[in-house]
Parts: C-alpha cells; structure tokens; sequence
C-alpha cells in the first residue's frame, strides 16, 4: 500500500540512492511509450517557490526526445540493495533497441497526476510537470575540470526542472 508524502520526508533515500546504484526516470518517448532511464545525479529542493525534482539527461541519450518534448516525467527509487540488475541494465542499454522494462522485469502503473508513469517495483516516488529545460553547453562552465571529466565527447546534459506534483511511499519504507 502506498501513502502520500511530504516530498521531503525521504530524502535520505533520495540521496542514498543516487550515491549508490541510482534511481530511475521514466518518461514517455516521442510515441508515447515509457522508458526508464537510471539516474545517478538529481536534485530535490526549492526552486521559484516550488518543490522541485532537477535531474539531468545527455543529448546521445534515448531518453533525450521524450524529456525535451514532454510535459512530466517520474523519478522512482527502490528500496536500498534492491533492483540493482535493472538499475545496471538501464542504466547502460539503449530504449531505441530494447523494452528495458520488459528485459527487467519492470511492471508500469499509471501516475496519479502527470502522464509519465512510475514503476511498481519501486518503493518512492516523485510526479513531475516539466516546469523548465536549460541545455549545458562548453561554454557554460567555468570549471575546465569539470568539462574535461564529465564531458570529453562534447555532450553536455539538458537540465530538467519538474515541479513535484505528487510524492508518495510504500507504507513500510
């Protein structure tokens, strides 16, 4: 059973994922399928006076067509040391060549506010509406360190605000 939430009751959770072997975004493509997407950097706080879920997403990535044109997205977190082999998959296969969800498993259920849908095998979640997308670029940072550590191809990530719209747990979490 799930009950609803502050969004920033768990955010021990939150952060113990991301840290670890991640969490994952779902969204629709540009044909209106799901497609999950394992994310280790994100952010939960304040933004315009709103609850706000930042996660980031690579322009070579398949995820990339449904977050730039769709309005919500989901951030789903498991619980600690579980889905670790969905997580890996995920995180690593393309959604332009495989069901990722199908190939792990993964059960879709319809959101209760947006149109991106969770993952029920997950034991949080965060509803989004996309409030605002801001594409990184090289010249963007000033950190040169940064640049050459995380972008070496050239492939800077597009920011995505989402409002948190809706927020809630497994009742044993």
């Amino acid at each position: 059973m799930r009950k609803e939430i502050e969004w920033n009751r768990k955010l021990d959770l939150v952060w113990g994922a991301l840290s670890s072997g991640g969490a994952l975004l779902a969204v629709l493509d540009e044909k209106g399928k799901p497609n999950p997407m394992t994310i280790g950097w994100g952010e939960l706080g304040i933004v315009w006076s709103r609850p706000v879920c930042t996660v980031l997403v690579r322009p070579t990535r398949y995820t990339y067509g449904g977050i730039r044109t769709g309005d919500s997205f989901t951030v789903n977190v498991p619980r600690p040391g579980e889905l670790e082999e969905a997580l890996a998959l995920c995180g690593s296969k393309s959604g332009r060549a495989l069901d990722k969800a199908k190939a792990c498993g993964l059960t879709w259920e319809p959101s209760k506010k947006v149109k991106a849908p969770i993952i029920a095998e997950c034991a949080l979640f965060f509803e989004c509406e996309i409030l605002s997308r801001a594409q990184l670029s090289r010249e963007s940072f000033r950190s040169a360190d940064v640049l050459a550590t995380f972008y070496p191809k050239g492939d800077p990530h597009l920011v995505v605000f989402g409002e948190i719209v809706a927020s809630y747990a497994e009742d044993d979490l």
